[in-house]
């Protein structure tokens, strides 16, 4: 397992960039921390190689002497970059630590104050990572108490509206605190929130410790559907039927519109499916974002039954005009 291409270990291209090699390091960390596979000997096998990788690839002299001479760049050879590649490697060691390096990555990056532990790095025993593996060998980690900590970052699901997300306004959520009670926060919806929006509301996650600050609260964002309404980006859409008569011969009529019922004009000889727009109607302007437009789609409706005299009428109206609606649609065999 030592011997593994540390860009394997890790997952990235030899071309990778600092933040792709953190990414893919922070990825790999959760998945074989000691706190998640506890006793698991091959997960902490993998821990390690994962923080030597990164401890090499990180870092810009030690990425090219790992480029050009590989795994043989740090070894105790006696002459030319790798001894010293050595000599690093000696000077991270540190003295009686049993994992053979320190950590340089902040773990509580990636698991809040649960992850902070122990001596400091450059301490007598093996540092943050030596407590790190003690967990999984059976010993106790010292959780740090010098200094105040940031409470821990809270996530939490809202369900709003659908006239809320498109004209902003407040809602309220509740948030359950570590102490199991729950607390009803208000929320301002900005307008136009769409679903899987986050929305971030400061210093409302949990408390923090001696004297620290609060974490956040991330709010995840699923927008309600409407009884009539539908959403295209910055548009809306309405169905909007309209009876046979209306069609042909046109008609005013009135029509729903997020502020109230307005009057619409159709055209004579308006044919089902349709679309009207009425400009500004839409999702209202916000920030940089401009407003949208509402589209209205005319639905023709026919009664199922009608009488002799409107059969006759109606076949008569057919034949005085003559239609071929599908002509031309599909080709000829």
């Amino acid at each position: 397992m030592a011997n593994r291409d540390y860009y394997e270990v890790l997952g990235v291209e030899r071309d990778a960039s600092a933040d792709a090699l953190k990414k893919a390091y922070r990825s790999m960390a959760r998945k074989y921390h000691p706190d998640v596979n506890p006793g698991d000997k091959k997960a902490e096998a993998s821990f390690k190689e994962v923080q030597q990788a990164y401890d090499v690839l990180s870092d810009p002299e030690k990425r090219a002497l790992y480029n050009n001479f590989g795994h043989a760049a740090f070894e105790g050879a006696s002459a030319g970059p790798r001894a010293g590649a050595s000599e690093w490697a000696a000077r991270q060691a540190g003295t009686g630590s049993g994992a053979g390096y320190e950590s340089s990555y902040d773990f509580s990056d990636l698991f809040g104050n649960a992850g902070e532990y122990g001596a400091d790095a450059g301490a007598g025993g093996g540092g943050i990572f030596e407590e790190l593996l003690g967990r999984v060998r059976g010993g106790r980690a010292k959780q740090r108490q010098s200094g105040p900590r940031p409470g821990r970052n809270v996530e939490a699901s809202l369900s709003i509206p659908f006239l809320t997300a498109i004209q902003g306004g407040e809602t309220k959520i509740d948030v359950e605190r570590e102490n199991g009670r729950r607390e009803t926060l208000v929320v301002k919806i900005p307008p136009g929130i769409e679903t899987g929006a986050k929305l971030r509301l400061r210093g409302q996650g949990d408390a923090g410790v001696g004297g620290g600050p609060r974490g956040d609260l991330t709010i995840l964002v699923t927008v309600e559907p409407h009884r009539f309404f539908t959403r295209d980006g910055r548009n809306l859409q309405v169905e909007v039927p309209i009876q046979v008569s209306e069609a042909i011969l046109g008609a005013k009529i009135e029509v729903p519109t997020l502020s109230g019922m307005k009057a619409l004009t159709i055209p004579p000889g308006t044919s089902s499916g349709q679309k009207l727009r009425l400009r500004g109607q839409g999702v209202p302007a916000s920030g940089n974002k401009p407003e949208g437009d509402l589209f209205l789609l005319l639905k023709v409706v026919v009664p199922k039954k009608v009488d002799e005299e409107s059969q006759r009428l109606i076949t008569e109206f057919a034949q005085r005009n003559p239609l071929s609606p599908r002509e031309g649609i599909w080709p000829a065999h």
